[in-house]
């Protein structure tokens, strides 16, 4: 009988799999953003992007000003004076005074919250997201995006950017029939950084999206070697006293 129960769930898993295996493939390929939690001058740029560009709109509602504060190893007074636009209490949470309906007559639909973001999308989808802007007047932002179609987001990183136009390319589809597809994006209008320092900015921005959608992970990282070296130990230990106990009864 459970070798039934355990065949009937290996191949629902497989199932499951096989089903899901194409929706997570479509779509363009997604850049590698490289994320390093460690890297705390990445994060304490990402926050300052994130506070400047997005939480205007966007709240975190699930993160306070005090702990980014204190994990990414800044003071109290230089996220209170440098770094809080919505809020004067450093105890706050980093939320926005936009409301919900002016939101949704703005935007089309209420930018969702970006506290656990990271963890719902993926560094990658967002690194690739925020770099594949591109310009479409048919949108009523004037933009919109290669991962994200008909996105209701406008390009709100494009001073940094630029804004970039779509090169199409004639293809054939199963059917035989020609389709026109986007090739690649190439820049229309220069920002104020190069494409490089761009991909740096957005980044430091994805990794201060991934930390926030889990903090914890942070003291994890710092943990994990040492709890590892405690196990080791702990086993020489442990093997040494078996040895001890044993040797009479052997």
């Amino acid at each position: 009988m459970n070798r039934i129960a355990l065949a009937i769930a290996l191949g629902g898993a497989l199932l499951c799999w096989t089903i899901a295996a194409p929706a997570m493939t479509e779509g363009p390929p997604l850049y590698q953003a490289r994320v390093d939690l460690k890297n705390k001058a990445s994060l304490q740029r990402g926050l300052r992007l994130f506070t400047n560009y997005c939480l205007s709109c966007h709240s975190a509602a699930y993160s306070r000003y005090s702990r980014v504060a204190r994990d990414l190893g800044l003071t109290e007074d230089e996220v209170a004076n440098n770094l809080m636009f919505a809020t004067d209490k450093i105890g706050n949470t980093m939320t926005v005074a936009m409301r919900r309906a002016d939101a949704e007559a703005w935007f089309g639909t209420p930018p969702p919250d970006l506290s656990v973001i990271a963890r719902a999308r993926g560094a990658d989808w967002l690194y690739t997201y925020l770099l594949t802007f591109y310009e479409d007047p048919s949108r009523p932002t004037g933009v919109n995006n290669l991962v994200f179609k008909d996105t209701a987001m406008p390009h709100v990183l494009w001073e940094l950017q630029g804004y970039q136009k779509p090169v199409y390319v004639t293809e054939k589809d199963a059917e035989g029939r020609e389709v026109q597809r986007i090739g690649k994006l190439e820049p229309s209008t220069p920002g104020l950084l190069d494409a490089t320092q761009y991909q740096n900015a957005v980044r430091d921005l994805v990794n201060f999206l991934v930390y926030m959608g889990e903090p914890a992970k942070m003291m994890r990282l710092e943990m994990g070697p040492w709890v590892i070296l405690f196990l080791v130990v702990f086993w020489l230990v442990a093997r040494q006293l078996k040895k001890e106990y044993w040797k009479d009864v052997r």
